[in-house]
């Protein structure tokens, strides 16, 4: 146990989204499966600071599910539109921009940093991975 795990807070959360962290994960070359530890470990998609899921997909960090365009501008659950990020990087950028009109050329630049880099990250998941069903877009989110 490092002295970062000492302090981890595991964060209850649906099955849907454990299932969709999990898949993002697959999805995104900065996560690693350590069976060894039983944990995958990434980088936040803004700030790329280190985030931590169980196994099963329960976050050990504050990973939270971010959408890239935002269901309240259209965005949906798809794969493609799914990142993760830490909690205050998520919560900033909805604070910030979830009010903004759909056209803010703010928004859009945001939409389109993190879009790059979703598509730079992607990968195909892993086979040894061991993965649960995928997630349907239309499953309900909390996140």
């Amino acid at each position: 146990m490092t002295s970062n795990d000492r302090w981890a807070t595991l964060v209850v959360v649906s099955d849907a989204t454990r299932r969709r962290l999990l898949w993002i994960a697959a999805t995104d070359a900065t996560f690693e499966l350590d069976r060894e530890r039983g944990v995958v470990e990434g980088k936040c998609i803004h700030c790329r600071r280190r985030l931590r899921l169980r196994r099963d997909g329960t976050p050990i960090s504050r990973a939270t599910v971010e959408h890239i365009v935002a269901r309240t501008h259209g965005g949906t659950d798809e794969l493609e539109n799914l990142a993760i990020a830490c909690s205050a990087c998520n919560a900033g950028k909805g604070h910030r921009l979830d009010v903004r009109r759909p056209d803010d050329p703010k928004l859009l630049e945001v939409q389109a940093t993190l879009q790059r880099r979703r598509r730079e990250r992607w990968r195909d998941p892993p086979e040894d991975w061991d993965l649960p069903p995928r997630p349907r877009a239309s499953d309900s989110s909390t996140a």
